[in-house]
C-alpha cells in the first residue's frame, strides 16, 4: 500500500490519518482525485499541494471515505480544509472535554459545541459527529459560504438534525445575535481570520506559494483559497480573538470552554494578559504539529 506519510507526523494519537494518505483507497472512493496523484523521486503517490484543484480533490477525497459523506462541495474561492489538522482540533477538544467529565470523553448528542466561522465545508461539525457524536451549532458571516454549507447539510442524511445552521448579520460580532437565553454550549471552536487585511495575506501567500515550487516566476496561486472573511480582518487574528475572550464573558454562564486557534504564537501572551486580567479560571495552549507546521489552541474556562 502506498502512503504519503508527510501528514503523518505528530497528529493526534486518535486520528485517524496518523498513517498518512491512503491514495489507493482515495482513489478507489474518489476518482475525480486519479488524475492528480503522481508518484514522487522517492515512489511514493503524493499531489501537488500548490494545485488548488489537486488540494481540494484530496480533502474531498478523505471526507468521503473516512467520515461517511456523499456530497461535498465548496463555494467558490473558499477555504479549503486539511483535513487531518482539523480533526486534531476536535481530538484535542474532546480532552478538553474529558478533563471536566472525571477524565471520560463526553459522546452523543447531549454534548453541544459551536462553531464559529464553519466555512462552506461545515468541516468541524463532520468530523466531530463523525469521531464522537456530537451535536453542533454552526454560524457564517459570508452569504455564500452559508447557502453552501446549506446544501452539504441537505444532501448528507448522517448530518440532518445533528447541526444547526446560524447566518450572523453583523459581521462585527460573534456569540452576540448568535447565543439565545436557553443556549448552553460544552464547547466552542474557531479558527479565526488571521490577516490584518487583503495585501497581508496577499504577500503571505507569495512567499508560501514560492516556496512550494521553489521560483519566483510563476503566477501566485492560493493552494487552500479563502474567502475574505476566512482570511482576514480589522486587526487580525489577535483583536479576533480579544473580541471572542470578552463576548464569552458576558456569556460565561452558559458556556463550558471557549477555544482558538492561534497561528502565531507572539499573539499568545497578550491574549493569556487579557485572559488573566479578567481572571479566567483555566487557561490552556495545547500545540498541534502536521509534518513542519505548528499551530495552537488557546483555551480558556470562566468557571
Amino acid at each position: 500500500m502506498a502512503n504519503n506519510k508527510t501528514t503523518a507526523s505528530k497528529l493526534h494519537p486518535r486520528n485517524k490519518h496518523q498513517q498518512g494518505y491512503n491514495f489507493p483507497h482515495l482513489k478507489k472512493n474518489s476518482p475525480n482525485l486519479q488524475p492528480f496523484v503522481f508518484v514522487n523521486d522517492f515512489g511514493n503517490e503524493t499531489i501537488d499541494f500548490a494545485d488548488p484543484k489537486a488540494v481540494f480533490e484530496l480533502n474531498k477525497a478523505l471526507l468521503l471515505a473516512d467520515y461517511g459523506l456523499r456530497h461535498w462541495e465548496l463555494a467558490r474561492n473558499s477555504l479549503c480544509p486539511a483535513v487531518p489538522g482539523r480533526a486534531d482540533y476536535i481530538h484535542y477538544l474532546a480532552d478538553l472535554l474529558a478533563e471536566v467529565n472525571s477524565g471520560t470523553i463526553p459522546t452523543g448528542p447531549a454534548v453541544n459545541v459551536l462553531d464559529i466561522g464553519t466555512g462552506a465545508g461545515l468541516i468541524y461539525p463532520i468530523i466531530g459527529i463523525n469521531e464522537y457524536g456530537w451535536k453542533f451549532t454552526a454560524t457564517e458571516t459570508d452569504r455564500a459560504s452559508f447557502h453552501h454549507a446549506e446544501i452539504n447539510l441537505n444532501k448528507n442524511p448522517g448530518l440532518k438534525g445533528k447541526i444547526q445552521l446560524r447566518f450572523q448579520h453583523d459581521s462585527d460580532k460573534i456569540l452576540e445575535g448568535i447565543l439565545n437565553g436557553k443556549d448552553k454550549y460544552d464547547a466552542i471552536l474557531c479558527n479565526p481570520p488571521f490577516y490584518k487585511s487583503r495585501e497581508e495575506n496577499w504577500q503571505s501567500s507569495t512567499k508560501k506559494y514560492t516556496a512550494l515550487k521553489k521560483s519566483t516566476e510563476t503566477t501566485t496561486v492560493q493552494n487552500f483559497r479563502g474567502r475574505h472573511n476566512e482570511l482576514w480582518c480589522k486587526g487580525g487574528e489577535q483583536a479576533f480573538i480579544t473580541k471572542l475572550i470578552e463576548d464569552s464573558l458576558h456569556l460565561k454562564a452558559q458556556l463550558g470552554w471557549i477555544t482558538s486557534l492561534v497561528a502565531d504564537k507572539n499573539h499568545l501572551k497578550p491574549l493569556r494578559a487579557v485572559l488573566e486580567y479578567h481572571k479566567a479560571a483555566s487557561i490552556k495552549v495545547v500545540e498541534m504539529k502536521q509534518g513542519n507546521k505548528t499551530s495552537r489552541i488557546l483555551a480558556w474556562r470562566w468557571s
